[in-house]
């Protein structure tokens, strides 16, 4: 069944081979808002990162559509198949997802990353999209902890993996460590990692966008900083009022 936003394909899972339902979006929807770790808010009430990861129906194989359809050494489908056959994974094919089809899916896809060897950056980059779909269900406390995972992992995958990763720069990995402390509420981390993407001399040069997007952040921090100095001082006076 058609939507306005979405449609249904036939993809051959790569583990199972068998012709599975996949939902893929027609077309990029209007963007209303950017968080600063580079989440995105759309109109009409739709989240296309619901849709994000295919899973296939049959076997419970799952991954983004670049992931699901690149050719895959067979050493990686012998380790999948032997965990698929021991997990046993039930994955219900849903027209439209809520969202914890859209949670359970991304939680394959790491499961899966990982057997594959994929990249640090890679995997760090699906913990996020958790952290945002609970950011999108207002659950706080479950995107923190996404959150957590995944700048752990982004901040490992840097001190070990080489960038460029994909079109993540080393720019702009330094740039989304310091958002995602940020949002954290961890302003000293951010303004540390602020610190070494400004030290680099070249950056409004070579990443304009960077520079000012770190900008733009440093200066979040700042106001943030001088709200809770604020609160402070005016609780201090009322205690002391209290007494």
């Amino acid at each position: 069944m058609a939507s306005e936003f979405t449609f249904i394909v036939n993809k051959t899972c790569p583990i199972c081979k068998n012709s599975t339902r996949v939902v893929k979006l027609k077309a990029k929807l209007p963007v209303v808002s950017v968080d600063e770790d580079f989440c995105s808010h759309y109109k009409k009430g739709f989240n296309p990162y619901y849709y994000h990861i295919w899973v296939c129906e049959h076997c419970g194989f799952a991954g983004d559509e670049k992931n699901f359809l690149a050719v895959m050494p067979k050493k990686h489908q012998d380790k999948i198949r032997k965990v698929l056959e021991e997990k046993k994974v039930k994955f219900v094919f849903m027209e439209e997802r809520q969202m914890p089809d859209a949670v359970a899916s991304y939680r394959l896809a790491r499961l899966f990353a990982e057997l594959r060897d994929m990249s640090l950056y890679q995997q760090a980059g699906i913990y996020l999209r958790i952290a945002w779909l609970y950011r999108f269900s207002e659950e706080k406390d479950m995107e923190m902890e996404y959150m957590g995972k995944a700048v752990d992992m982004y901040e490992r995958s840097r001190l070990s993996e080489l960038y460029p990763q994909g079109n993540m720069t080393e720019y702009d990995l330094l740039y989304l460590i310091a958002a995602i402390h940020y949002r954290m509420n961890h302003f000293e981390e951010s303004k540390k990692y602020i610190s070494k993407l400004m030290a680099y001399t070249e950056l409004r040069r070579l990443a304009p966008k960077a520079y000012d997007s770190t900008k733009k952040l440093l200066e979040s921090i700042r106001e943030q900083e001088k709200e809770k100095e604020k609160n402070n001082k005016t609780a201090g006076r009322n205690v002391y009022k209290r007494r």
